[in-house]
């Protein structure tokens, strides 16, 4: 498993962000991007659980991070998150995610976050295509229609 490097001011893994989520990835040899974590009150929403927000920033960090690992030059033009169930604070969670489908230009993603005890607590999906988004045409990933 390699330790990937801290970028500048990224808001969830950069080293010189003094408001990053502290996230460290690894890149496991079959290509995902990896992580273990633990929430604190700088994350917190509602009812001591963990922030809706700061869960779609690091699961969308973690499936981009895997597209750009794996050489591809993309844009993200639909982020699609699962909330299963709340996420406490203090509590480790893990997260990982990897490719899981190409269809001409648009390349998908899967992730997810569980809980210590294995439960997927949140899940997403990501279309990101190789090219940046200009005109108005549709791609397909999974039997899911989006436009860009």
């Amino acid at each position: 498993m390699k330790r990937l490097p801290k970028p500048g001011f990224v808001f969830v893994c950069g080293k010189e962000n003094p408001h990053n989520i502290d996230a460290t990835w690894h890149e496991r040899e079959d290509g995902a991007i990896i992580t273990e974590i633990v929430f604190t009150l700088a994350q917190e929403g509602l009812a001591s659980h963990t922030h809706d927000g700061a869960l779609a920033a690091l699961l969308g960090e973690a499936m981009g991070a895997v597209v750009w690992r794996a050489g591809f030059n993309v844009a993200l033009v639909n982020l699609t998150i699962d909330y299963h169930q709340p996420l406490p604070l203090e509590k480790p969670v893990s997260v990982e995610a990897h490719l899981a489908d190409r269809e001409g230009r648009a390349i998908c993603t899967r992730g997810e976050i569980r809980l210590a005890d294995g439960t997927a607590a949140v899940t997403g999906r990501g279309i990101y295509l190789e090219e940046p988004p200009s005109a108005h045409s549709a791609v397909r990933c999974s039997g899911s229609l989006r436009t860009r």
